[in-house]
């Protein structure tokens, strides 16, 4: 099989994994708690990545590193997975799936804004429009199949969901510049996060009140939303040799995880939800199709 047809390969499932990751998140907080379902996914996806690096014989980098590239991945680590997925597991716990998934997926936008202050670029006109498209699809999705009305039936829910994307850019801009293994430097990442996320826990929940079904969906939250997909979606971008021919691929996510949370958790999908997506995708697309982004990640 040629590079190619295996990197889309690895993409789809990819998109796939990804696709169940809100239904997972929902079907996990009906049995643990948020700050429970992190502790479990955290663990799992520790253990996860240092095998794969074990098995890529890469753990040797660990004793290679700086006092100041350690100090970066306990800040990495705080940022995502600590308080990026604490905030999107409260927006989940308080929203329905197919409006908490497309707010949270608005990050590239989140990123063009925080490139103004943190990287000195302008606003163009198009990534003013792009801007205007992605926010009028916010507000739709946010309606609830009720644009006539606008009154948000979980106005802190949404405001979380859109704060996780905050996180996720803030994330993503830091670690762009990271020229570290990647694979590495997401071990250390959820390595540094799982002191904060067992503090957490300790303090406004426990570890011992977990029940199976909880257990079994942290576990599947850390392998094919935290661990698996990133592993796959490197060995795509590797086998590809360019990001631009993968990347827009991933935009086919949100509308794969509308379709597994009507099949599985029963959601009743509205039509606003399908049609601020599209407005959101839009202008996610109309930005990049004037700056392409050479590093693409989740």
């Amino acid at each position: 099989m040629k590079n190619q047809s295996k990197a889309y390969i690895y993409v789809g499932l990819t998109i796939l994994f990804w696709g169940t990751s809100a239904s997972a998140f929902k079907i996990g907080l009906r049995y643990v708690d948020y700050f429970q379902l992190l502790f479990i996914a955290t663990c799992t996806t520790i253990i996860f990545l240092f095998f794969v690096l074990l098995y890529q014989k890469k753990l040797i980098l660990i004793k290679q590193l700086s006092i100041k590239d350690y100090s970066h991945s306990i800040i990495l680590g705080f940022l995502n997975p600590f308080l990026y997925y604490t905030v999107l597991f409260i927006a989940y716990s308080l929203l329905p799936a197919q409006i908490a998934q497309p707010l949270n997926f608005v990050w590239p936008i989140i990123i063009v804004l925080l490139s103004v202050p943190f990287l000195k670029q302008k606003l163009s006109l198009k990534s003013i429009l792009a801007l205007v498209l992605s926010f009028l699809g916010v507000v739709i999705i946010s309606s609830e199949g009720n644009v006539m009305n606008m009154k948000f039936s979980n106005p802190l829910g949404v405001i979380l969901a859109l704060s996780s994307s905050v996180v996720w850019a803030l994330f993503w801009l830091l670690n762009i510049k990271d020229k570290r293994d990647d694979i590495l430097k997401l071990f250390l990442n959820f390595l540094f996060a799982f002191l904060f996320i067992t503090i957490t826990t300790l303090i406004f929940s426990d570890i011992k009140s977990v029940s199976i079904e909880g257990l079994l969906a942290g576990v599947y939250i850390g392998l094919f939303e935290m661990g698996i997909t990133f592993v796959l979606w490197l060995k795509a971008l590797k086998l590809i040799g360019r990001t631009d021919k993968i990347s827009n691929l991933i935009y086919l996510t949100p509308f794969c995880s509308l379709v597994f949370i009507s099949i599985i958790l029963g959601e009743k999908i509205f039509i606003t939800t399908f049609f601020g997506l599209i407005l959101i995708i839009s202008g996610i697309l109309i930005q990049q199709a004037k700056r392409k982004i050479n590093s693409y990640e989740k």
